[in-house]
């Protein structure tokens, strides 16, 4: 995306979705894209949508939404306003953070094109294959949300990805809940993704809980996480009750970085942090007492013992065969033992 990878070995991309929770005004679009900045987000992420390409409107209401209004009336309240998009993209830019929005018809998708790096395919809109060519077809990364959808009803996307020629698609599990219970997340459903398509994979996370499922999901191998956040669960609209306040949004960030950072390399390596204690903790033999010339080693006068800040001597594997030789020479108590201290010493070390 620009100049900025995604996938193994880059830090985790953070989309904090501001959705619809601008209210229709354009200054809470800019004071959304303000705290995602302040949080660390890669992306803010709104919504293009217009009532009259979503619902009939027969559609009627939703029990979900807790609202006596069709839902017509309510997607129609919350449309964006097209003539945002140069300021919304500019301030984005001007805060460093990119700036996203969702399309949910082909004309969203021509609007867009100029001012987005990437695209998104809500869970609903996934299986709408004549959108989902629209935005693969532009050529840019698509990050699919894939909920209320099973794995079988993800393979279509995929294939009209190869038909566009755009592979680079990220598969993020998602749970259609709002918010999502915990039970509901099913973070190991990443792996399956990644598994079963061979592309990069992330969260879309409904959760309400800012850090648990985030951290899972980088744990294993989410390259992008996506989170609703609001200025405050106490505004008017459907989905600022489930979303994260600013200082939860900050938080989720700190806790992936965090993450990332426990998770490391996977390397199997001394690290330099150990270095110190690998040289005064680790084990040696040492004499216990003043050992003469000629005399046998046994465990009445050698032991493994840590190093502390002594050079180390002979390795602790060394103990048994030292066991019954002789002293080359005398040797004071309590020094770690070398080859040249054995008689024929020289294979021990």
């Amino acid at each position: 995306m620009g100049e900025r990878w995604i996938g193994a070995g880059e830090p985790c991309y953070v989309i904090a979705e501001a959705g619809s929770n601008h209210n229709g005004h354009l200054e809470q679009a800019l004071a959304l894209i303000d705290v995602a900045a302040e949080a660390g987000a890669d992306a803010v992420k709104f919504q293009g949508f217009r009532a009259r390409t979503l619902y009939p409107r027969t559609a009627g209401m939703s029990d979900y939404l807790r609202d006596p209004r069709p839902i017509y009336d309510i997607i129609e309240a919350m449309e964006l306003a097209p003539a945002w998009l140069p300021t919304l993209a500019e301030h984005c830019r001007a805060r460093a953070v990119h700036f996203l929005c969702t399309p949910f018809d082909e004309e969203w998708v021509e609007r867009l094109d100029p001012y987005v790096p990437a695209f998104k395919l809500a869970s609903y809109e996934m299986s709408h294959l004549p959108l989902a060519r629209a935005v693969l077809s532009r050529g840019k990364p698509v990050f699919a949300s894939t909920g209320a959808h099973a794995l079988d009803e993800v393979r279509p996307l995929l294939e009209v990805a190869r038909e566009t020629g755009n592979a680079s698609v990220v598969m993020l599990q998602c749970t259609a809940a709002y918010p999502a219970p915990p039970h509901a997340v099913n973070a190991r459903a990443i792996v399956t993704l990644r598994e079963a398509t061979g592309h990069l994979v992330g969260l879309s996370d409904h959760s309400r809980d800012p850090v648990i499922a985030p951290v899972v999901a980088v744990a294993l191998g989410a390259c992008v996480i996506e989170k609703h956040f609001t200025l405050s669960n106490r505004m008017p609209g459907p989905d600022q009750r489930f979303a994260v306040e600013p200082g939860e949004l900050k938080r989720l960030v700190q806790s992936v970085r965090q993450a990332e950072a426990v998770l490391g390399s996977g390397d199997k390596t001394v690290l330099a942090v150990e270095e110190e204690l690998r040289r005064f903790a680790l084990r040696s033999v040492f004499s216990v007492r003043a050992i003469g010339a000629g005399e046998t080693f046994s465990a009445d006068n050698v032991r493994v013992l840590r190093n502390g800040a002594n050079a180390p001597g002979l390795p602790p594997g060394a103990y048994p065969r030292l066991l019954g030789r002789r002293a080359a020479k005398d040797i004071p108590a309590d020094v770690p033992l070398t080859p040249a201290m054995v008689t024929d010493g020289t294979e021990l070390a």
